[in-house]
């Protein structure tokens, strides 16, 4: 069975998540014909961006200019570079990096503040650097109404092109491309249920789905199918060679759809994979408490004030680990830890403070627009997400003393337990250093948290040094954390108008990548590891490109 409509359609685009959003929206504009195929339900348009947090690393905004950061190009790009650790041969990458300081503001913010996003007023400070510099100003804009708001109104402003430019096939799995000659013309995909993710394949027809595929047929083919970090078995195959074995209980932060079969094909057809082993994954995850899919987890937002402990209960050393400054080593030095887990040590006080997970899920009070109560609960402590986790989550503990928070731990970490006395003698090191006047506190964690606190957006959220173990501020609180899968950095190369490359920098003709598929530019426009808040927005400018490019034609 076949569908053939050439010459109608101007654009097939596999995959309906933010990305595939934009690029229907900007050909839409110009009257042309496209299809977005996606193998979910219509309630999951938007994909990951539908669960997504909806930060942004953006460049010389109203928002830095009115917190006095001097932001530009130049600033961003050296900072780019420092985290980035490009090659003499990432060509690619360095030109979507440049293209992505330099236009940032005027084809991503200036783009969805059109569309009516706002940004929160405080602009963040993540990625600051470790060894090296990171951002070496606030950039990392927040939306109002998290990344969910931008998906809705992304659809708002598609709904006059609907079923006139813009036609959406949902539940539908693409299985491969279509070409004739050297030219991609379009793709098979098949219809499947609601929810169908995971279908073993028929061993008799050596299909899927169990039904016929159907050919879509366009002048140009978009893929924005994501990454390929819900594939955990993908994840380990490119896990960086440098570091320690990825873990057997390493989490799911993405979604069995995120599983890189676009990736391989492409390849199938000439396209060049590149920067696979670059992952933007996450050190601290626990277990989803109510799963969608198998091995989900949540990513949690590590507290800086949280003493990080190996299996047997000591401090991870000799830095410690402290989150804000370089996510990408803090997940180098958990995929060390052979027991595959950590333990984050705090109390009520800090955690009500500073903890936080990813997403829109466990951040209502954005995701709804409750200003008054998300002020509230930054201003006072977010007591009811403590308590929500303390009641779902069994990697949550909370406990009254030392010997409660080992019983508690070792209940669920019984193949390694802790020695309460090793336990105690931690919490007591630390402790007796921020009991001292604050001018003998000698500890590389207190300096990175007294430097974080001099930023007044992080200073609401990161609490004054103090002992843990102060009674005022408990009860005690133990949360065991592993690593988790999240995004691509690398992925399928494209040039700066989104059109994929064969090994020899040639285009395939009709066929581009965007968004998290392609690296979010390039195959791997971050390079060895992220600015953070560079992907939804990465998505943004990737589809706008291609967009460009084909409406030019």
């Amino acid at each position: 069975m076949t569908n053939r409509q050439d010459g109608q359609i101007d654009a097939l685009i596999i995959g309906a998540g933010i990305a595939g959003l934009t690029a229907a929206l900007e050909l839409a504009k110009q009257q042309k014909q496209v299809i977005i195929l996606d193998n979910q339900d219509e309630s999951q348009v938007g994909g990951l961006a539908r669960s997504a947090f909806g930060g942004m690393a953006l460049v010389g905004t109203p928002e830095q200019k009115r917190n006095g950061i001097k932001d530009n190009p130049e600033v961003a790009l050296k900072d780019w570079y420092s985290f980035a650790n490009f090659s003499d041969d990432d060509k690619y990458p360095r030109q979507w990096a440049k293209h992505y300081v330099e236009r940032s503001f005027e084809d991503v913010y200036c783009f969805v503040k059109n569309l009516g996003v706002k940004f929160l007023p405080a602009v963040n400070w993540v990625e600051r650097g470790l060894y090296s510099s990171g951002n070496s100003l606030p950039r990392y804009h927040v939306m109002w109404g998290t990344s969910l708001d931008l998906v809705e109104k992304v659809m708002t402003a598609l709904a006059p092109y609907i079923n006139t430019y813009v036609h959406f096939k949902f539940n539908h799995h693409v299985d491969s491309l279509l070409t004739a000659e050297t030219n991609v013309v379009g793709c098979c995909a098949r219809a499947i249920q609601p929810g169908n993710v995971n279908i073993k394949a028929d061993a008799n027809t050596n299909n899927k789905y169990g039904n016929e595929g159907v050919n879509f047929y366009a002048k140009n083919t978009i893929v924005a199918s994501g990454g390929f970090t819900g594939n955990l078995q993908k994840v380990k195959e490119n896990w960086p060679s440098i570091w320690s074995k990825p873990p057997k209980n390493l989490l799911n932060g993405t979604h069995p759809c995120g599983d890189g079969a676009m990736h391989d094909e492409i390849a199938k057809h000439g396209g060049n994979l590149t920067h696979m082993d670059k992952m933007w994954n996450y050190a601290a995850g626990i277990p989803h408490p109510q799963p969608k899919f198998s091995g989900q987890g949540l990513s949690l937002i590590p507290c800086k004030s949280a003493l990080w402990l190996d299996a047997d209960g000591k401090r991870i050393g000799p830095n410690p680990l402290v989150t804000g400054f370089d996510t990408n080593y803090l997940c180098q030095r958990m995929a060390e830890q052979k027991q595959g887990y950590a333990w984050q040590v705090l109390n009520w006080k800090i955690a009500s403070k500073e903890f936080a997970i990813s997403g829109a899920e466990h951040n209502i009070m954005i995701r709804d627009k409750k200003f008054f109560r998300f002020l509230k609960e930054t201003l006072f402590g977010n007591h009811r997400l403590i308590k929500q986790m303390q009641t779902e989550s069994d990697h949550f503990i909370v406990a009254n003393s030392v010997a409660e928070l080992t019983k508690k731990m070792n209940a669920i970490a019984a193949e390694n337990p802790i020695e309460q006395a090793i336990l105690q003698q931690t919490l007591d090191d630390y402790d007796q250093i921020l009991a001292r006047p604050e001018s003998q506190w000698n500890d590389e964690q207190i300096r990175r948290i007294e430097h974080a606190r001099k930023w007044k957006a992080d200073k609401l959220r990161t609490c004054k040094p103090h002992p843990i173990q102060d009674s005022k501020h408990g009860p005690l609180i133990a949360i065991k954390v592993m690593l988790i899968s999240r995004k691509s950095l690398g992925g399928i190369q494209t040039n700066l108008n989104s059109q994929v490359l064969d090994n020899t920098e040639q285009c395939i003709k009709g066929l581009f990548a965007i968004g998290e598929a392609a690296g979010f530019g390039g195959g791997g426009a971050s390079g060895e590891k992220s600015l953070e808040g560079t992907f939804l927005s990465g998505c943004i400018l990737t589809a706008q490109q291609a967009a460009k490019c084909i409406n030019r034609d």
